[in-house]
């Protein structure tokens, strides 16, 4: 993965390709576009700063940089809330957690007992609780029902990317997919010295393609509410609505649930896949 200051340079170029003179609320300068998006002149005309300055930006040689001036480029990249604190923690990911310096990874996280507790709760859904990195916190049976047991450590992205299983079961996979290859994104900037998170990153860029090309596009999200459409070999099609919680003590911490519409034929199996597992349980990690 690139330094933070390549990456800086590589997400203001993208944000920049997506934005034409028009959106950005400028005249276009005159002569021939090779690309229809913001030239590094235009954007600096709007940003307000010397084309030079931008241009240094970009090839990731400024290395210090204002925050008025990262406003002033939110602003006229129109930004939205996520990408614009991607791009705060790009510019100056130490000020994210300054003891995470030289330490080289994340601590390891235990499951929230509070989310815990909501998956008790929760237990005639599919839950999942994820951790940093996207790794499997805790998952109760109807989950296991629903898609596969997924043990505590293992990571979802790897099984959502490297098992088969994921791509034939889930419809909708690349919508999905896409959704969590942008959270992994955001998560790298919030987490730049954890090299358990740039080895999974490049990991998954190198054994899969879509991963590749999703990464290269510079999308950014923090975890989503995504529809997501199961094909079940015993109950057929199962469409839901994937709702997050992250408890306040540890945001890093996801829980997503799989909620279906009341009446819907979905809600209707799902009492049919608790009956099949013969009773709900959590897992928590050890």
């Amino acid at each position: 993965m690139p330094t933070d200051r390549v990456a800086l340079g590589e997400f203001l170029r993208s944000r920049r390709d997506r934005l034409t003179p028009a959106q950005a609320g400028i005249e276009a300068f005159p002569g021939a576009r090779r690309v229809p998006g913001l030239r590094k002149e235009e954007l600096a005309v709007v940003t307000g700063v010397s084309p030079d300055y931008y241009s240094r930006l970009e090839q990731g040689r400024q290395s210090n940089i204002s925050r008025s001036v990262l406003d002033s480029l939110a602003r006229a990249l129109r930004l939205n809330e996520t990408e614009r604190a991607h791009l705060l923690d790009l510019a100056d990911p130490d000020l994210i957690d300054p003891s995470a310096r030289g330490r080289g990874t994340a601590p390891s996280q235990r499951a929230d007992p509070g989310m815990l507790r909501l998956m008790t709760a929760l237990d005639h859904l599919p839950v999942l609780l994820l951790g940093h990195r996207a790794e499997v916190l805790a998952s109760n049976a109807l989950f296991g029902a629903v898609m596969r047991e997924l043990a505590p450590g293992s990571s979802f992205p790897r099984f959502l990317f490297l098992d088969p299983l994921a791509r034939e079961r889930i419809l909708n996979w690349s919508q999905f997919a896409s959704t969590l290859v942008a959270s992994l994104r955001r998560d790298a900037a919030r987490h730049p010295h954890d090299r358990r998170l740039t080895a999974l990153i490049d990991e998954l860029r190198g054994a899969d393609a879509d991963v590749a090309r999703w990464w290269d596009d510079h999308g950014v999200r923090d975890y989503a509410s995504v529809a997501k459409i199961i094909r079940h070999p015993l109950v057929g099609d199962l469409s839901f609505d994937i709702e997050i919680v992250s408890p306040p003590r540890d945001p890093d911490q996801h829980l997503i649930v799989y909620t279906a519409e009341p009446g819907s034929p979905t809600a209707g199996m799902l009492p049919v896949l608790d009956g099949w597992q013969h009773h709900s349980h959590v897992t928590p990690a050890r």
